[in-house]
């Protein structure tokens, strides 16, 4: 096993350029941490007391909240140290499992948008047999398999990369422990793991991608159908919330890892790899709430009963 190695610590470097910003930016990411924890947490909380939002579409909001909230949990707290202290140390095998964290809440973030745009292409392209194909065991079964992937996803690459032998550098310039910054500690041919990780990324990345293009398509055949110009614009409403979350997400994932890293600058990397770890967690739930009048409703129905309870 790769842990009898050379290295026991490893030292993410971060963000080394910004010492003159270093309060601002550590102010900043407090500021979206805080904001993506209370925002994912309100969600789950309007879900479980609102009977207005006790829907499918829904359930899978509350399950990406989740998912928002173990990568910012996971990567976080750790980026804040290296910001503050200019660096961070990290044990290989904290390191491992960071990466973990990491890749089961993306993997589970890719299927389980390719699920909502299922929901959204029932919902408008068969909207007579939505309750009857959508159902509540339905829904459970899918989140249960989407999860169960994710673990069983990362179960390989644990096992692959805990045979590996890492000899140095002990140095990973970047903001967490990545696919590739941790294969560039190991002096083990790596080229299998690489290939493991292509067809990972095709399976769980490009044909999810693929099916929330394919579902769109026919969501926009079936709304140009519609002879009102309020009936489209209502159909279309219900599925812009997760159409911006979709080009945000996949567009900053698949040029990660995706395009050819050679020539790519290490500072565009962690500013994308910062993209879709901080600043999307935090969108997510702006996104579905502001723009979604069920939530909006379901939240001043809260308040209400909130400033109630605290005059009585």
């Amino acid at each position: 096993m790769a842990m009898t190695n050379n290295i026991t610590s490893i030292f993410l470097l971060g963000f080394p350029d910004l010492q003159n910003f270093t309060f601002l930016f550590f102010s900043l990411l407090v500021f979206i941490f805080c904001g993506t924890i209370s925002g994912n947490l309100l969600i789950m909380v309007l879900y479980l007391v609102s009977k207005t939002l006790q829907s499918p579409m829904y359930f899978f909001i509350t399950q990406l909240s989740f998912c928002d909230l173990l990568l910012t949990t996971d990567i976080v707290p750790v980026l804040l140290h290296t910001v503050l202290y200019g660096g961070s140390t990290i044990s290989l095998i904290g390191c491992i499992i960071q990466f973990s964290c990491f890749v089961t809440s993306e993997c589970s973030e890719c299927l389980l948008l390719s699920v909502m745009s299922y929901d959204r292409y029932v919902a408008i392209c068969n909207p007579l047999c939505y309750h009857s194909i959508m159902s509540h065991a339905l829904c459970v079964r899918l989140v249960c398999i989407i999860w169960l992937i994710g673990f069983l996803v990362i179960l390989i690459y644990i096992i692959s990369i805990c045979n590996l032998y890492f000899c140095g550098p002990q140095v990973i310039d970047h903001i967490y422990c990545d696919f590739e910054p941790i294969l560039q500690l190991s002096c083990s041919d790596t080229s299998i793991i690489h290939t493991q990780g292509l067809i990972l990324g095709f399976l769980f990345v490009i044909i999810p991608f693929i099916v929330i293009v394919t579902s769109y398509v026919y969501i926009v055949i079936t709304i140009l159908k519609i002879p009102s110009s309020t009936g489209r614009h209502k159909a279309f409403s219900t599925c812009s919330s997760h159409l911006t979350v979709v080009s945000i997400f996949f567009g900053t994932l698949i040029i990660v890892y995706m395009f050819p890293t050679r020539g790519k600058s290490l500072t565009l990397s962690k500013v994308l790899s910062l993209m879709y770890t901080v600043v999307t967690p935090l969108l997510n739930p702006i996104i579905y709430t502001l723009r979604n009048k069920d939530c909006t409703e379901a939240y001043r129905k809260i308040q209400q009963i909130l400033t109630r309870v605290n005059k009585c």
